[in-house]
């Protein structure tokens, strides 16, 4: 249905451990696909990271990859675990305990979109499901496993930028009175996927540059973060939110009249990132 399963922009020379990845910025909503979902097409699109892959997409200039869906969340979520099976959408799936991803429709194959409107009519057989996991999901992880693996044995570490973005008002109610809102939300599991080395430097990157940080509030990361960040392994993974409101119109879904020097500054933010796995180079000892 899909044209690929991910999109891999790799750099001509790898220069850094870290791997940039955007699981849900895929837009390619095939009619097929759209003739069996109730909502309409900018609807689907509530669900996805739009434009996070155009704001990420320096990262091969600065030495790094850069991991892309290539199927959208409403169809796939690549930060579920591929056994987070819906029993109220999936024919044959069995109840594992409450889990609050599930119950509100946000398994691995989603029942609902942003504002909890259900996609479809009925449910999904547990074949198609399936179907969708094995073409797309284990492509996916399989994919970004890769790249840590080589980030890890070129650099002896690996740090994951996992990129999404949040609606606006996501942040309504956790934002104290006088405080600043923040702009970015970095998930780090609170301190299980990063270190806190390599998460403070992710902040700096993003405050030097005149940005708000929040750390794991609201946003603490999910299946991506869990999975991929080992830090005694010397392996970490960072989940980073940013508000769509930045860059772009929420009910149009499209680029707002600050998208172009938001990306410039973004730009600056993803060489700072990408200098976080540069092999420290020793100085010259003196003659």
């Amino acid at each position: 249905m899909f044209k690929a399963a991910y999109h891999l922009r790799s750099p001509k020379r790898r220069e850094t451990s870290v791997v940039f990845a955007s699981p849900h910025s895929a837009c390619d909503y095939p009619a097929a696909f759209l003739a069996r979902t109730l909502p309409d097409a900018l609807a689907m699109r509530s669900s996805e990271d739009a434009f996070v892959d155009r704001l990420f997409a320096t990262a091969p200039d600065h030495g790094a990859p850069l991991l892309l869906a290539g199927a959208p969340r409403a169809f796939v979520d690549l930060n579920r675990s591929a056994d987070e099976l819906d029993p109220a959408l999936i024919e044959g799936a069995r109840h594992h305990g409450h889990n609050p991803r599930i119950a509100s429709g946000l398994g691995v194959i989603p029942r609902v979109v942003a504002g909890g409107r259900v996609i479809y009519d009925g449910k999904l057989s547990m074949q198609e499901a399936r179907k969708r996991i094995d073409h797309y999901w284990r492509p996916y992880h399989a994919a970004l496993t890769a790249q840590m693996d080589a980030a890890h044995k070129a650099f002896g570490n690996a740090v994951l930028i996992d990129c999404h973005s949040m609606p606006h008002e996501a942040l309504d109610g956790t934002v104290r009175s006088g405080s600043r809102r923040p702009d970015v939300v970095l998930g780090d599991r609170f301190g299980a996927s990063a270190s806190r080395e390599v998460t403070e430097r992710i902040e700096a990157a993003f405050t030097d540059a005149g940005l708000s940080v929040a750390r794991n509030t609201p946003f603490a990361g999910a299946y991506i973060t869990q999975t991929y960040g080992r830090p005694p392994r010397g392996r970490h993974a960072v989940q980073i939110e940013i508000d769509r409101a930045l860059y772009m119109d929420e009910r149009s879904v499209t680029p707002n009249a600050n998208f172009e020097a938001f990306a410039a500054v973004m730009a600056d933010v993803i060489a700072r990132l990408a200098d976080i796995g540069r092999p420290v180079q020793m100085p010259l000892a003196a003659e």
